[in-house]
Formats: C-alpha cells, sequence, structure tokens
C-alpha cells in the first residue's frame, strides 16, 4: 500500500451529512489531545495531512481521507473536552455514536488512542466497553510511548491489561509519534484489512 497516495476527502458535522461508505474505514477515536493527529500523519509519513493542534476539542467534525484507493482513514472529534457548551457536547456525541451506530458504514476497524502515560480514565473504559458491547472490531494504540522511561514503560503495558475489559485479549500496540514506535505493526494490520476486502473476504486477517 503506498501510504504517500493519500488526501482529504470531507469534513461532516452532522451524521446525517456523511455519505455512503465506498471503501472499507478505519476510524481513529480517542480523548481530545490524546495524539490522533500526529498518529495519522506519523502513519502517512506527512507533517500536516491531519491538522495537529496544541488545543484540545478543535476536532469538532468527522474528517475522511482517501489511502491509496484502498481504506478511507476517519478521524472522529476527541472526546472528554470539558471547556465546550453541552449542546456542542452533546452534537459531538450524536455524531461519534451516530457513525458507529451505522450499519450501513463498511467499519472495518476502530483504532482506539489512549494515553498510555496514565490508567485508561472512565472515558476511555466506556469506550472499550461500547466497542465490546456493539462488538465493533477494534486494536488499542497506547500513545506517547516515549514519554516513559523503560522502567514505566513495562509496568503501564503490564498494568493496562488488567485495568480494561477483556484486556489479555485486544490487540495493543504502544506507540509514539517522536519515535515511529508501532507504526509498523499498524500499518500492517491496514495492509491485511485492506487485502481482505479486495479478495472478498477469502483471506481474514484474523485467521493469519
Amino acid at each position: 500500500m503506498n501510504y504517500h497516495n493519500v488526501s482529504f476527502l470531507a469534513s461532516y458535522g452532522l451524521k446525517q451529512q456523511i455519505p455512503t461508505s465506498k471503501l472499507p474505514e478505519i476510524a481513529f477515536a480517542g480523548r481530545s489531545n490524546v495524539g490522533k493527529s500526529s498518529l495519522i500523519n506519523k502513519l502517512l509519513g506527512r507533517k500536516s495531512m491531519a491538522r495537529v493542534s496544541s488545543v484540545p476539542g478543535k476536532t469538532a467534525t468527522i474528517n475522511f481521507y482517501d489511502l491509496d484507493r484502498q481504506l478511507h482513514l476517519v478521524d472522529l472529534p476527541g472526546y472528554g473536552y470539558a471547556k465546550v457548551g453541552k449542546a456542542e457536547k452533546l452534537r459531538w456525541a450524536e455524531l461519534i455514536e451516530g457513525y458507529l451506530q451505522d450499519d450501513s458504514r463498511e467499519l472495518a476497524l476502530v483504532v482506539l488512542l489512549i494515553d498510555m502515560r496514565h490508567p485508561p480514565t472512565r472515558l476511555d473504559l466506556d469506550m472499550v466497553n461500547y466497542l465490546l458491547n456493539q462488538e465493533l472490531p477494534f486494536v488499542i494504540i497506547l500513545t506517547k510511548a516515549d514519554k516513559l522511561n523503560r522502567t514505566q514503560y513495562r509496568e503501564r503495558l503490564e498494568a493496562f491489561s488488567q485495568e480494561i475489559p477483556e484486556g489479555d485479549q485486544i490487540v495493543t500496540i504502544p506507540f509514539s509519534a517522536e519515535t515511529g514506535e508501532g507504526v509498523d505493526a499498524l500499518r500492517q494490520i491496514l495492509e491485511e484489512l485492506a487485502e481482505y476486502y479486495q479478495t472478498g473476504g477469502e483471506n481474514s486477517p484474523e485467521e493469519e
């Protein structure tokens, strides 16, 4: 897959604005300021394909990107940002849930980002439970792994599997936008999914 062959498609602020899926979709979810834009840019080898902001909660739309005409990357609004009004929080929640609950979408995977430096928040745990209850395929990316020393890194990785439901059964990838750790592992998952859909589901990634 050519990660340089990527283009921005569109942004949508309301669920009813989103057109029907044309390609399998990889959705990126996580708390505000967890590093979604940095991850997407590192994944694509770009500096500013996804806008990185020092202001949490700036992504208030669902942003779609085309990856090599094989997958669509979907950047969901960050959840949990306190400094917005109740009406705006409700709009974000309806936008995210409306997207994830739409059975007509070709949602191949949810990539859930959680800050590796800290135990998952209540909102993180709520999202994990939601994805499990909805039986949506997902992996967890533990961001900002480079901010930990070796001892902290090992301790947080060991603790994490006990901190989330079914933690020992969920694919978990430490990631750093600074060092590139985790990029190859995530790319491999995306490439397997792209191949799976291109072959009509004959070679399931879970079976390989």
